[in-house]
């Protein structure tokens, strides 16, 4: 059970403080709930252009990173579809370090046209490495570019082109700011060696002066239910041939959520899963092959991802996959092979339990999913899940009207 204690400054902040004894260091976690999916479709890339741009100086700090090293911390951020995250740590005695450097860019950042180009074009330089010069980079832009036609997720959080970034002015990131980055729009949470009473003396102190401000309306378009099959096949530059096959599955507050994530893993988890030992170790169709889920806030999507053995084609490959996947869409999976990966799940919350700044940054995502409380219930979900829900679950999933098939051939 993860003890932590929840309030609510009069501006909207949520802050949440995690009492950990066993580390003489403190985590602070801002989330802000914007991601990709809050984006224009015209104007992609601006929740991730964004984690940039508050590392370039705000009102009153020109360099966020200097004072934090000098007060021992670290930092780090990272955006996805539905949030962005923005993390340090510190020694406990130079907490209040943190809450001056993450309240000041909450403020107001000192936004420069010399400092948007800069920033503009270290994510366009990211664009080019990760997604048009790096081999497989626009697997995953093909593969949402199919899977939805509607809901945001159709595109990545680097953005769908290059040019969205380009043409972004001083005033769309303004705006983009004021009506994302706002008290009333964020989770604040504090773990580690702390007193949860001084941490909110300090949390009104440098944040509730900041002013609450007029959120831009969420109208996230719900994606219709995939009707037809979808296939796609491209020639890259790339050593060897992939196999990508997305199916449709549920949003992450749905209990089937937990379904779909031990599901995957009894396929791929490890050397002694059904997909390694049948296809890779056993039949050698495939070199590598993977099941997982997307991890997404709205529906997402379950991927099976592979490559097929030197001398063995997609086709065939595919249809020796889509054995196993018949397997589990009409046979329950054994009792123990279930209790396996369940206690595999449960080590690695127990694992990753012990790290102050996990457990900060897992606070801040279950409330911007929810609620916070959701981090003492996962178990529970997880637990419940039956082999019975698994083979009902695959069943409706792993249906050809819901599949988008992408055959991602090598050139030579």
């Amino acid at each position: 059970m993860i003890e932590y204690e929840k309030y609510t400054l009069e501006n909207g902040l949520t802050v949440i403080v995690h009492q950990d004894k066993t580390t003489p260091m403190a985590a602070m976690d801002v989330c802000y709930k914007v991601g990709a999916r809050n984006e224009d479709p015209e104007r992609t890339g601006f929740a991730h252009l964004f984690e940039h741009l508050m590392f370039g100086g705000s009102k009153h700090i020109p360099n966020y990173d200097e004072p934090l090293q000098k007060a021992g911390g670290d930092n780090n951020a990272y955006t996805t579809n539905d949030l962005t995250n923005y993390y340090l740590t510190v020694p406990k005695a130079n907490l209040e370090t943190g809450f001056w450097l993450e309240s000041d860019r909450m403020l107001e950042l000192a936004f420069s046209q010399k400092s948007l180009d800069v920033q503009k074009n270290v994510v366009i330089e990211e664009f080019k490495q990760t997604t048009l010069n790096q081999p497989y980079g626009d697997v995953w832009a093909l593969i949402r570019e199919m899977a939805y036609k509607v809901h945001p997720y159709r595109w990545q959080t680097i953005g769908k082109e290059i040019s969205h970034i380009e043409k972004a002015t001083l005033i769309d990131v303004k705006d983009f700011f004021y009506h994302h980055y706002a008290p009333n729009n964020a989770v604040l949470v504090v773990a580690g060696n702390v007193d949860a009473e001084k941490v909110m003396a300090m949390a009104e102190k440098w944040f509730g002066t900041i002013p609450a401000r007029e959120i831009a309306e969420n109208r996230i378009p719900a994606e219709p239910q995939q009707t037809e099959y979808r296939e796609q096949t491209v020639f890259r530059d790339v050593p060897d041939d992939a196999l990508y096959m997305a199916y449709h599955i549920t949003d992450h507050l749905h209990p089937d959520y937990y379904t779909a994530d031990l599901m995957s893993d009894v396929l791929s988890e490890g050397k002694s899963s059904r997909l390694y030992q049948r296809l890779v170790q056993g039949k050698k169709v495939f070199s590598s092959l993977d099941a997982y889920i997307s991890g997404d806030f709205d529906p997402g999507l379950f991927v099976f991802s592979g490559k097929p053995s030197a001398g063995i084609s997609l086709e065939h490959a595919r249809n020796e996959l889509e054995k196993e996947i018949e397997m589990i869409r009409n046979e329950l999976v054994a009792e123990d092979e279930l209790e396996k990966v369940k206690n595999k799940f449960e080590a690695n919350v127990i694992y990753s339990e012990i790290s102050y700044l996990n457990k900060a940054q897992n606070l801040a995502t279950y409330e911007v999913l929810k609620d916070a409380s959701l981090i003492n219930t996962q178990k529970e979900c997880y637990r419940a899940v039956t082999s019975a829900g698994i083979k009902r679950f695959a069943s409706q999933v792993f249906i050809p009207e819901n599949c988008s098939v992408l055959y991602y051939r090598t050139k030579k």
